[in-house]
């Protein structure tokens, strides 16, 4: 706790000195944020009461104070309309309501079941594929095969997957398409 002597010179520094600047922060900002701003550099003073210059040199230590605030209040302004800006290009996302969240859950581990009953080697393509997001070129160089063999074991794991999915009662797919009719005139 500071000494009363401390109260009473921060206190005649605050009245000798907040009108001044104040009056410096309405000059650069908006009426609220000078009002901040002033508030602010008697904040810094009042922690920093021990390093304060003798007081003939006070204002000019407080008007310095105060230009870093302001210029502080600028650049969290500019970063919060930035963030306003991306935010409006990439509104948020609706929250999946509980119902969907529960079935694609569902799916999921359907997914995840049958994949668990394939042979290692087709869940190694599937999942380089699939999960690790690698280009052919990788897969190929990371199993040690050409592309073109990778084009055919993911294939081939892929239609197994389809297999292991159909055989699996709670996933639904989609109903095939309904075969196309030709018109005919006679």
């Amino acid at each position: 706790m500071p000494k009363p002597s401390t109260h009473a010179a921060f206190r005649q520094i605050y009245d000798e000195n907040h009108s001044a600047v104040l009056a410096y922060c309405l000059r650069r900002a908006s009426i609220e944020d000078a009002k901040d701003a002033a508030a602010d550099v008697f904040l810094v003073a009042w922690r920093r009461f021990d390093d304060l210059p003798p007081s003939d040199q006070i204002l000019p230590w407080l008007f310095a104070t105060a230009r870093k605030v302001l210029a502080n209040q600028r650049r969290s302004q500019s970063r919060l309309m930035r963030l306003g800006a991306r935010l409006r290009l990439n509104p948020p996302v609706a929250p999946i309501p509980p119902e969907i969240t529960v079935v694609r859950r569902e799916q999921d581990q359907a997914v995840l079941d049958a994949l668990g009953r394939l042979r290692r080697r087709d869940r190694e393509v599937i999942q380089l594929t699939m999960w690790e997001e690698l280009p052919q070129a990788a897969i190929g160089e990371t199993l040690g095969c050409s592309d073109r063999a990778v084009t055919m074991r993911l294939h081939r794991a892929l239609k197994r997957l389809n297999h292991e999915l159909g055989r699996h009662e709670r996933w639904t797919t989609a109903p095939a398409p309904a075969p196309e009719t030709k018109l005919t005139h006679d």
